[in-house]
């Protein structure tokens, strides 16, 4: 790339471009502007939990990506989280996807990809992604503070299956269309990355807490995609609940109950309830399981993690490897306030029916939420 070819990049030979400028520049100059995905697969069984994920983040000038094994401890006891995390600069070709010995390979656009990972540390893989229906554009996404918009996000999901390989200090973990499934989604937009910015004057009103519950789960013959946002106070500020039919129909399913099942003493779900409805009134029921929880803020970068944050500059070529023990204390006091994803299972009854659906249940519920009893934020459930 010459000096005189500026933010120019194979992508401006294509008519894609959306503003007077090229491609690899983005239409807005917040530093928090950011282009990223997310990938988990898992195995039915709940014994291991692999999420995985890159991110662009031009006007930060950086680039990462981190691969997340986790695993349960023995006899019901806390497991173990062991991540990988990759970091340099940003660059303009947005057309080979990598960061150091990290790279995704778009097969075939919104169905095939491929996750490659060299060793590193004792970690690698290559992985293989296909979607078992059409992806899902949800609706976006916009939060404020105060005059602000913290968020602004358009995103697209998809669940599938998975083949290949992982290795993990010499241990080779087969993965098989068979059994591996998993969920994906990409987004991007605004939302807050990177080193934390001045805080300015003290938020008014303060923040209180949010209540989120996110379920792509694949069935059989389709698949379900809930996405659900409330305030303290119980307001719905999101609500996106979708079924996903083979030949690309996509069915809403109106306004979800949820009961969320909190293990007592904790804010941590054993599963959940959801109660929604089709176009023609008739009820369907799903209910979810965890079999594995995955606190996103041990290791994988989301929700304060201390130790990793996207966007967040390290140095060029930038590569570790983190190992956590959830039975540590100081490990474990971050899990209330965590964002947590689960191995989820999922039964659905529609019209008698059953259906054995698998996928992602990802929840977290900080500070007060009055449908859910929770008076401030150290409140725990009965």
């Amino acid at each position: 790339m010459t000096h005189g070819a500026g933010g120019l990049s194979a992508l401006d030979e294509y008519p894609i471009h959306q503003t007077a400028q090229p491609v690899a520049w983005p239409a807005s100059s917040d530093r928090n502007f950011y282009d990223r995905c997310y990938l988990n697969a898992h195995d039915r069984s709940g014994e291991i939990f692999v999420i995985t994920g890159m991110g662009y983040y031009p006007n930060l000038g950086t680039k990462d990506a981190f691969f997340f094994v986790a695993r349960p401890g023995k006899d019901g006891a806390p497991g173990t989280h062991t991540a990988l995390h990759l970091s340099d600069l940003a660059d303009t070709d947005r057309l080979n996807q990598h960061v150091g010995p990290y790279r995704i390979e778009i097969i075939e656009p919104l169905q095939k990809l491929r996750v490659v990972l060299e060793e590193t540390e004792g970690i690698s893989a290559d992985l293989t992604w296909e979607g078992s229906f059409p992806v899902l554009q949800e609706m976006p996404h916009v939060l404020r503070t105060g005059a602000r918009v913290t968020l602004d996000a358009q995103r697209f999901a998809q669940v599938g299956t998975w083949s290949g390989h992982v290795v993990v200090d010499g241990e080779r973990i087969e993965v098989t269309p068979d059994r591996w499934v998993g969920t994906r989604d990409r987004s991007w937009g605004i939302r807050p990355v990177g080193e934390a910015e001045p805080a300015g004057a003290p938020a008014n009103p303060p923040f209180d807490g949010m209540w989120w519950l996110y379920v792509p789960m694949r069935f059989d013959d389709f698949a379900v995609v809930v996405i659900m946002q409330e305030d303290p106070d119980g307001y719905r500020s999101l609500n996106d609940c979708h079924r996903i039919w083979p030949d690309g129909r996509i069915e809403q399913l109106g306004w979800p109950q949820v009961a969320i099942h909190y293990e007592s003493g904790t804010r941590m779900p054993s599963g959940a309830t959801l109660r929604t409805t089709t176009a023609d009134g008739r009820t369907l029921e799903m209910e979810v399981s965890s079999l594995l929880a995955a606190p996103l803020n041990v290791g994988a970068g989301y929700g304060g993690d201390p130790d990793w944050s996207h966007g967040l500059w390290k140095s060029e070529k930038f590569a570790e490897r983190v190992t956590y023990d959830l039975a540590d204390p100081a490990v474990a006091g971050r899990v209330m306030f965590a964002c947590v994803d689960h191995v989820g299972r999922a039964v659905l009854t529609e019209d008698g029916a059953t259906h054995e659906g698998w996928g992602l249940f990802e929840h977290f519920c900080l500070g007060r939420h009055d449908a859910s009893g929770f008076g401030d934020w150290f409140a725990t459930a009965p």
